[in-house]
């Protein structure tokens, strides 16, 4: 009966958290736009933790681990603060006015591709600075081989809130991407050292899309470009992971996540490649976790997302636009125009794929306190020539620092601290449909996209 009442006490507070996710909204992840970690515990050595079985949200790493954490319930909730903007520098083509006289339908002076797109100069940061990012997992050993387990958690997102003019189209200008994980997961013991783990991943996301009227002109459906508010997709993947000690002290872990297959944002089929299709890039962790002592722990992970095999992500925002341009002056309709906005090769925000490299080090100093820190690294995703269309999803972060606490208490309870900055990153590059040697005399434009963060974590488990 026990059992019972703790299984239901568990679908319950899954339904309160998945609720609470979707209230809270988006949140800008840091290694593009995936989170750098899922579990408190996890936050805290940046991420790394493939090779270490820390907790319930384990899954979200690698599915092996959940054959070694046992019994338990864990619950966190992480205030986020990416601080976002960009800066345009330089004067817009000489006799227009951004924003005003074309590359939009209905403009004064619509004169159609190639047409000086230029951006207002200054800098806009955006708003809407924080974001409360719940997490939960739940795990039952079945007997001493085989565990079942769920957990639920915020993959990552992009959110961008401009409430001044960006010349982009409207007023606020921006995007709210929300990514959603359900994982279910099964673990074996192939002996006591070495497990085996799978996880159907169910996915769900939202998006709204706005003040992008600019845009219109190179369009495949101008009219499911912005402004359409929230669209819902879903779809499903799978996560296997090993995990396992092959020497004294020395644990290794591995895992692949699938490419997620998601139907399309119907609202959004002018704006993303492929007809609003937004998929969840597949990703690989590899990882090693060292015992120097029984009481210090370092760990080390690689991680590998493709961000290049979703075309609305991975697509370039030149040479497709510019090609747009010239086979709509050829008589060509954006629908009939591979490369335009909303069409199968249409021009996405050119991420390119991120490796990132994470190491942590767990101190347990006794036997009620554990200590954690960590670092992590990637060359940021956005080219230079990508700068114009990623105002709307600056993802620059490079550089993560953690640190953490775990404090255990009475009754198998214990509460976990985290906190990550990610240092300050910029990138700069050309205005792509501003150029000084354009089609129009000007001056040429750049653009700076800029972020910083911050996150605080708290979290609760128990094990029964």
């Amino acid at each position: 009966m026990k059992k019972m009442s703790d299984f239901r006490s568990f679908m319950f507070s899954l339904v309160v958290l998945v609720s609470l996710i979707l209230v809270a909204g988006s949140a800008y992840a840091t290694n593009g736009y995936f989170s750098s970690g899922y579990s408190i515990k996890n936050k805290a050595l940046a991420g790394a933790g493939t090779a270490l079985a820390l907790d319930t949200m384990s899954a979200s790493t690698n599915p092996a681990a959940m054959a070694f954490v046992g019994d338990r319930v864990d619950v966190g909730l992480s205030f986020f603060n990416p601080n976002r903007g960009y800066t345009v520098r330089g004067d817009a083509t000489s006799g227009f006015t951004p924003g005003v006289d074309c590359n939009y339908p209905g403009a004064p002076l619509n004169l159609g591709p190639p047409c000086p797109f230029g951006l207002a100069t200054g800098t806009v940061e955006s708003g809407k600075e924080w974001f409360v990012i719940p997490g939960l997992g739940y795990n039952k050993m079945m007997n001493k081989d085989y565990s079942l387990g769920i957990s639920v958690f915020g993959n990552g997102g992009m959110n961008t809130d401009y409430g001044t003019n960006t010349y982009l189209g409207s007023d606020p200008t921006g995007i709210d991407l929300m990514q959603l994980f359900i994982v279910p997961t099964y673990a074996r013991k192939i002996n006591k050292d070495h497990a085996f783990g799978l996880s159907p991943v169910i996915a769900y996301q939202r998006l709204e899309a706005k003040g992008l009227e600019q845009f219109g002109t190179f369009s495949s459906e101008p009219t499911k470009l912005t402004n359409k508010g929230y669209d819902s997709a879903y779809g499903i993947g799978a996560r296997v992971g090993y995990l396992g000690e092959v020497l004294p002290g020395l644990h290794v872990g591995a895992s692949y996540q699938t490419k997620i297959m998601m139907n399309e944002f119907d609202k959004y089929a002018g704006l993303f490649a492929e007809q609003g299709d937004f998929d969840i890039p597949s990703t690989w962790n590899i990882g090693l976790a060292y015992d120097v002592t029984p009481a210090l722990t370092v760990v080390f992970d690689v991680q590998e997302i493709y961000y290049s095999d979703v075309d609305s992500v991975g697509n370039t925002f030149n040479p497709q636009m510019n090609t747009c341009f010239g086979n709509q002056l050829g008589g060509s309709s954006t629908s009939e125009i591979p490369e335009c906005l909303g069409n199968d090769q249409g021009a996405g925000f050119g991420w390119e794929d991120m490796t990132v490299l994470k190491a942590g080090v767990q101190w347990v100093s006794n036997q009620e306190w554990t200590w954690r820190a960590g670092y992590s690294y990637a060359e940021q995703p956005i080219g230079p020539t990508e700068v114009m269309f990623n105002m709307i999803a600056p993802g620059v972060i490079e550089q993560h620092v953690t640190a953490g606490v775990t404090k255990k208490l009475g009754g198998n309870q214990e509460v976990d601290l985290s906190v990550m900055r990610g240092l300050s990153n910029s990138i700069t590059g050309p205005n792509p449909m501003d150029p000084p040697d354009g089609y129009y005399p000007g001056s040429g434009q750049t653009i700076e996209l800029e972020m910083d963060q911050w996150e605080f974590s708290v979290g609760y488990s128990k094990s029964f």
